[in-house]
């Protein structure tokens, strides 16, 4: 974290650097206020929505005001799906939130099951060559994505029924999961019936027994109480999700060059500051959920059984062209420094 930290604090400075650097625009465009509705889904106390209040406060500071900022917290706009649509669409010029596959299908690699064996690992794949090129190609679908991190620590299961122990448990498990394609087919392939929840219907669906379980990383299960109405959770480690910061491409365009360096600075440093306290907030998360949940972690026999139970999860993608081996080995020699 403290390599984050530093991080945060360069990039701060670089923002600082290209504000004092003179503008050349004409006076009309120096006089022009853009406003940048953003959106999530998380409530304001939420390590995502913290870094929005920081990155608003920023922006706003670093362009003179040139730039406004409006924030909508806790599904205010609408549920991920919708909001990302409003955001293509231009209603909306910025939300964070799942659904990444739609900006670019390589996300899903930091998603594969098991791949990573730290959060330290996949942040470094992030900020790689490497992954800056999968924000670029994002623009290719219709989303701007100045800057990626990670979306909480580690994923791991809630349940009502039992505890996770090995991948025996799971089967005929109705596991709320998010509509991303790794999820389901790794639910699949261990004998769950996943169950596509909007996030925030997910705390009324276990409520009322619709679904029996669900898995999200330790801050997303305090955030949406879902300690109320789980019984167990089972530190299954399984998989992180990105978080890519999405922005309407056409918003983006329209911004004079001083302002677009300067967005694209302060929304590095915002998502640098998201990994930094979502990270160092996770592990009192989990201990809020121990307080009340039973709780146990797999062994590491049973996390080398749900290994090799996911494996052909990797080669379908492979098989179905949506990355190469060649894509996943480079992706793995950066994330453990070969």
């Amino acid at each position: 974290m403290k390599k984050l930290l530093l991080i945060l604090a360069l990039a701060l400075c670089a923002v600082v650097l290209v504000t004092a650097e003179g503008t050349s625009e004409p006076q009309a465009e120096a006089q022009k206020v853009f406003l940048f509705k953003y959106a999530n889904t998380q409530t304001e106390s939420h390590p995502r929505s913290k870094s929005m209040l920081f990155f608003k406060e920023q922006l706003e500071k670093a362009t003179g005001g040139r730039i406004k900022v409006e924030l909508y917290f806790a599904g205010t706009l609408g549920g991920e799906a919708e909001v990302l649509d409003m955001v293509a669409t231009g209603t909306v010029q910025g939300c964070r939130g799942g659904l990444f596959e739609r900006a670019n299908k390589k996300y899903l690699i930091y998603t594969l099951p098991f791949m990573f064996e730290n959060t330290d690992q996949v942040i470094k794949l992030m900020r790689s060559d490497w992954g800056d090129k999968i924000n670029a190609d994002a623009v290719k679908n219709g989303i701007y994505v100045p800057a990626c991190g990670v979306a909480g620590g580690f994923r791991n299961i809630t349940s009502n029924v039992k505890p996770i122990t090995n991948p025996e448990d799971l089967k005929g498990l109705r596991m709320r999961t998010p509509p991303i394609d790794m999820t389901l087919r790794t639910f699949k392939a261990l004998g769950a019936n996943p169950q596509q929840v909007a996030y925030t219907e997910t705390y009324m669906a276990l409520k009322n027994g619709v679904v029996d379980a669900q898995e999200n990383p330790f801050s997303n299960a305090v955030d949406m109480k879902f300690y109320e109405v789980q019984k167990y959770l089972s530190v299954v480690n399984w998989q992180l999700h990105p978080d890519p910061f999405y922005v309407n491409p056409a918003w983006y365009t329209s911004l004079p060059a001083d302002l677009k360096a300067i967005f694209d600075s302060v929304a590095e440093s915002a998502m640098i500051y998201s990994d930094t306290i979502w990270l160092n907030s996770e592990k009192d998360y989990f201990y809020t959920l121990r307080d009340h949940l039973q709780t146990n972690t797999l062994t590491p026999e049973a996390t080398a059984a749900f290994r090799e139970a996911v494996k052909g999860v990797w080669q379908s993608y492979v098989d179905d062209g949506s990355f190469t081996w060649d894509d996943l080995n480079a992706a793995m020699a950066i994330a453990k420094g070969k």
